[in-house]
C-alpha cells in the first residue's frame, strides 16, 4: 500500500485518540489502550474504582466509529438469554422468531462483568472468543467490528464471581486505571461544568470521524504487514517462557510464580506491539514496545503463589522483575 494511503489510516485514527483524550481527561493510558486493542482485533478488561469514565470512555469511542453502541450492567439476577436473546413464540402463526439480545452490537461496555455468574459470564466470552452467539440449536455470526470492554470494581468484592483465569485469558489486555491527579480533577470540574452549559447543542465530533468499518479493517491490515525481527520475537517468547520457567532467571520469580501465561499472551504481544509501532509512524517493532505492554498483557495471566500474596508482592512486582531479568535478545 502506498505511504500516502497508509499515512491518510494513521490519520484518522489519531483523530480519533486525540478525540478521546480530549473528552476522557487525565485517563490517557486507558485511551491508548482501548485504541490497540480495538485496531488488534481484541478485547479489554479495565479495573478501576467507580467513577473513573470508564464508561465514558468506550462511548466515546463508539461515538467516533461507524457502528453502534451499548451497555450492559451485569447482576447477579443476570440470565445468558439476556445477553444473546431468545426465540420468541409468535401465537399468529405458532412459530417461533429469534429475537436478537445487546451483544448484536458492535462496541459493548460489560459493567461490572465479575457480578454475574459463571453462565452469563461464559455468555459473553463465547461472542469474544468466537464471535459468534448460539441460541438452542443455532449459530449467529457476530458483526466483523466487535469490540467489548469488561469493567471490574476492586473495592467491593461481596458477592461477586471472579473470572477464572481461563476466562481473563481470552482479553487481550488488562489495564488498572486510578484516581486523576489534581490538574486533571480540575479540568474535569470545568469540562462537566461546560458540558452542561452546552447540552442542547450536543457533542460536535471533528472532521474526520466517524470513522468508517472499513477503515479499521484496513488499519488492522497494515498493522499486521508491519516488520518484526527475529531477535524482538524471541525477546516475546523468552518474556513469555520466563512466567512458565522463572528459576533460570530469578529464585525469587521461582518463589513468586505458581502459573505463567499461556500462548495467548505471545499472540497478544505480536498484534499489541505492532499497533504500538504503527501508531507511532514506525514501520518495525522494537522491544521498548514490549516492555510498554507488558504489565497489561501479562497481569491478567500470572498466578502468585500464596507465598508471594502472603509477602505483599504483586503481580505488577512480578513483571517489573521479568522484565528487568529477561534480556533483550
Amino acid at each position: 500500500m502506498p505511504d500516502s494511503e497508509v499515512n491518510a489510516l494513521r490519520d484518522q485514527i489519531l483523530v480519533l485518540r486525540e478525540y478521546m483524550n480530549s473528552l476522557i481527561l487525565g485517563q490517557q493510558r486507558l485511551v491508548s489502550r482501548m485504541l490497540v486493542s480495538l485496531l488488534a482485533d481484541g478485547h479489554i478488561l479495565v479495573e478501576g474504582p467507580p467513577g473513573l469514565a470508564k464508561t465514558r470512555a468506550v462511548k466515546t469511542l463508539a461515538s467516533g466509529l461507524e457502528g453502534d453502541f451499548q451497555r450492559i450492567q451485569f447482576t447477579p439476577d443476570l440470565l445468558p438469554s439476556d445477553l444473546t436473546g431468545t426465540d420468541v413464540y409468535r401465537p399468529h402463526d405458532s412459530s417461533f422468531a429469534f429475537q436478537q439480545g445487546p451483544l448484536f452490537h458492535h462496541v459493548i461496555v460489560a459493567d461490572e462483568i465479575n457480578r454475574a455468574p459463571a453462565k452469563v459470564q461464559s455468555a459473553l466470552l463465547e461472542s469474544m472468543e468466537e464471535r459468534q452467539i448460539t441460541v438452542g440449536k443455532m449459530t449467529y455470526p457476530l458483526a466483523g467490528l466487535y469490540f467489548v470492554m469488561a469493567t471490574q470494581n476492586p473495592i467491593e468484592q461481596e458477592g461477586t464471581y471472579p473470572l477464572p483465569e481461563s476466562q481473563l485469558d481470552r482479553f487481550l489486555l488488562k489495564v488498572i486505571i486510578d484516581y486523576p491527579e489534581v490538574d486533571s480533577e480540575i479540568r474535569i470540574m470545568h469540562q462537566v461544568r461546560r458540558e452542561a452549559q452546552q447540552d442542547e447543542q450536543g457533542i460536535i465530533l471533528p472532521q474526520g470521524l466517524p470513522i468508517s468499518q472499513q477503515t479499521i479493517f484496513d488499519a488492522r491490515r497494515q498493522i499486521l504487514d508491519l516488520y518484526m525481527s527475529d531477535p524482538v520475537e524471541q525477546y516475546i517468547a523468552q518474556l513469555v517462557d520466563a512466567t512458565r520457567n522463572p528459576e533460570p532467571y530469578s529464585s525469587r520469580l521461582a518463589g513468586w510464580i505458581q502459573y505463567g501465561a499461556s500462548p495467548r499472551a505471545s499472540l497478544a504481544f505480536d498484534r499489541c506491539c505492532r499497533v504500538l509501532a504503527w501508531l507511532d509512524a514506525r514501520d518495525f517493532v522494537s522491544p521498548e514496545d514490549v516492555q510498554q505492554l507488558a504489565h497489561e498483557v501479562l497481569r491478567h495471566r500470572i498466578l502468585l503463589t500464596y507465598q508471594a500474596e502472603a509477602d505483599g508482592v504483586s503481580v505488577n512486582d512480578v513483571i517489573d522483575e521479568l522484565v528487568a531479568k529477561v534480556p533483550v535478545s
